[in-house]
């Protein structure tokens, strides 16, 4: 599953500053799809391992704004 690229200044989930990687993305995009106690419960396992190992990675989105050169009215 692939994850729908952004449009230039289009709100990101607040989620994807914990969760960096793209199939973690994917993964989470996956269980927040499901109902029901035990998906909810899974959801909340996921992001809370998921933020523990994506801690270091760097924040592509913020990766992605670096790379753009600044606007001159800026």
């Amino acid at each position: 599953m692939t994850l729908p690229t952004p449009e230039p200044g289009a709100e990101r989930p607040s989620i994807h500053r914990w969760i960096k990687a793209p199939c973690g993305r994917a993964q989470y995009a996956e269980l927040a799809n499901r109902s029901g106690l035990p998906a909810k419960l899974r959801l909340a396992w996921f992001v809370l391992i998921a933020a523990l190992r994506d801690w270091n990675l760097p924040d592509p989105d913020q990766a992605e704004s670096a790379d753009q050169p600044e606007s001159p009215g800026s």
